[in-house]
């Protein structure tokens, strides 16, 4: 096959090279996951007694056609026996599970997609039809398959030379992220979504290399090609030669290098030449993610998206988390951090972070029924979360943040319900911070336009810069059509941003910065320029984020930002960023 590559949107950094695991559609989607060294004769087996079971199927059905059935149906059911006594399908798969770890059914639909490849270069148009038969057979045996494989216990700590699997997909939503971060997937790649679509956000948030916006890359790229991506430059190159192979293999070491370098700055404070010091805060999505903050060196979470608690609950767990799980959740996240600030969102769901249970389903869009709005709606939840939330602020410092803020009722509301939540645990005498802050989103340009009538009642602000940013610019930020359009340095968003500091300030009330923009070197001196001094992001990227910041004098910044915040000529903005990224900033 020869070489071609693709261009997309670069959402997260770094090299990977891999083979591509596609995503397959719902008719023939089946569970992904790799099996532990010890599990492996265990799901050879698991395999070889489903193939075994529906070969007795077939034997009865055939044993028990009526005598006036018609013969070639009789002989149907001899071909299907014949392709499941065939060691392209009843063998092969079971050495894809010993040599690659596949599991069962993953193994299963690998071969046949193999298989079927074939079947598409035969020129008779009879053999070629035989393709379909294989198919049928393969769906009897996942439906053996799939009916016990959620008793099996998920595989965790594969081998690394095992990790070498890059996603393929048209879109990959929230939760199916999620799923994969259990699996070693070491690279993401979408036909849709744009820098800050979910799968965007997440895959930063994993420090996986990822390009999406490819348009229809899941169509070219087939199972098993060799991959690399260099995220960077959003680049997908499919069968890539031995010797392109080779020298990006160089180039990822070079990066490695670089990146342990920069984890010797784990416990370096992140101040500027001129003795400024600017709070570096993590963003996570499950309280298994404190443990990499708190490594990559962040003085606190600024944003635990407390909505993944929600996510991607099915069979017997279809339900909601209850009070229980979720202040174990809430409080393993607090106790990792040991005593450094904890920011949990409460929860944010709708548009395209939908809920997957029954009567809770949210299909809203981005202007519908979602985040604080859908909370008010649903108090019952809203005040399970709250009670849980402020049970793990017992254990450590916890601030409470409340997304999608635009009304002021919204905010008296909300601050009635904490204290329904507070007045509850006390008269259950449950221990809890009394004096727990309370945060807002500014994430809606209403809000950032009218703060003076939200700042007395709050303790602190955090801008979401993805949503800031779909909101004033009117584009869905995981529609890839109009991704072009999403632009972070909009003389509009700076505006509002500038405000949003400028008002905190007057309150004397701190502001963070937990979007997308707080996580890009390329705008760090930008926003400590214009007087931010907290900013969350993923944990992988905070490491060169802090380094940006130690190598820049923020006073000597400060003519070159007042600049671009006077200029509304977008070209005039991007010559001016690159001169303040490209200015030498002594002491």
């Amino acid at each position: 096959m020869a070489s071609f590559t693709l261009q997309g949107i670069p959402v997260s950094r770094g090299i990977t090279i891999g083979r591509a695991h596609l995503l397959r559609p719902a008719a023939m989607d089946v569970k992904h996951y790799l099996v532990a060294q010890e599990q492996v004769e265990a799901e050879v087996e698991r395999l070889q007694r489903a193939i075994d079971a529906v070969q007795l199927d077939l034997q009865s059905i055939w044993s028990e056609l009526p005598t006036d059935a018609p013969t070639e149906l009789g002989a149907f059911l001899d071909v299907h026996a014949l392709i499941l006594s065939d060691p392209m399908v009843s063998e092969a798969p079971l050495d894809i599970i010993r040599t690659r770890h596949y599991n069962a059914e993953w193994a299963l639909v690998t071969q046949v997609d193999v298989l079927s490849a074939q079947f598409d270069e035969i020129e008779d148009e009879y053999l070629r039809e035989r393709k379909a038969d294989i198919q049928q057979v393969a769906e009897r045996v996942l439906k053996v398959l799939t009916g016990s494989a959620d008793q099996l216990p998920r595989a965790v700590g594969v081998d690394e030379q095992n990790a070498n699997m890059i996603v393929v997909a048209k879109d990959i939503s929230p939760a199916d992220m999620m799923q994969f971060r259990d699996v070693a997937f070491t690279g993401f790649v979408t036909d849709e979504g744009g820098t800050n679509s979910h799968t965007a956000i997440v895959s930063r948030s994993l420090g996986i290399p990822a390009v999406v916006g490819l348009g229809n890359a899941s169509h070219l790229i087939r199972q098993d090609d060799w991959l690399i991506i260099d995220s960077d430059a959003g680049v997908v190159i499919v069968a890539p030669s031995p010797l392109l192979i080779e020298q990006y293999r160089q180039q990822q070491a070079v990066l490695l290098k670089a990146r342990k370098k920069l984890g010797k700055l784990k416990k370096t404070p992140a101040i500027s030449l001129d003795g400024i010091e600017v709070t570096l805060l993590a963003n996570i999505e499950l309280p298994e993610d404190a443990h990499a903050a708190l490594e990559a060196g962040a003085s606190g979470v600024g944003l635990f998206r407390s909505e993944f608690l929600f996510m991607g609950r099915t069979g017997v767990e279809q339900h909601l988390p209850s009070e229980e799980e979720q202040f174990l959740a809430y409080k393993q996240a607090v106790q990792t951090m040991k005593g450094r600030p904890v920011t949990i969102r409460t929860l944010d769901v709708g548009a395209d972070k939908p809920l997957e249970h029954g009567e809770h389903n949210i299909l809203n869009p981005a202007l519908g029924l979602r985040a604080i709005r859908y909370c008010l709606k649903e108090p019952q939840i809203f005040l399970t979360q709250l009670r849980a939330i402020l049970r793990a602020s017992a254990f450590g410092t916890v601030h409470i943040l409340i997304p999608m803020i635009a009304h002021a009722f919204e905010i008296d509301q909300s601050l009635a319900m904490i204290e329904q939540a507070k007045e509850s645990l006390r008269i259950e005498r449950i221990a809890f911070d009394e004096n727990v802050q309370v945060g807002a989103m500014i994430e809606i340009p209403a809000a950032a336009l009218s703060l003076p009538m939200f700042v007395k009642k709050l303790d602190f602000l955090s801008i979401g810069t993805n949503d800031l940013i779909q909101y004033t610019l009117a584009i869905d930020r995981a529609d890839h059509e109009v991704a072009h359009l999403y632009n972070d340095t909009h003389p509009a968003i700076l505006q509002l941003l500038s405000m949003t500091v400028s008002a905190a300030e007057k309150a004397a009330i701190p502001v963070a910065i937990c979007g997308g923009m707080a996580g890009d070197i390329k705008l760090t001196r930008l926003l400590i320029g214009m007087g931010f001094r907290e900013l969350s992001m993923p944990a992988a990227l905070l490491p060169e984020i802090k380094q940006e910041i130690l190598n820049t004098n923020i006073a000597a910044l400060e003519p070159s930002v007042k600049k671009i915040l006077r200029t509304y000529d977008p070209q005039v903005i991007q010559e001016l960023l690159a001169e303040v990224r490209e200015l030498r900033l002594l002491h």
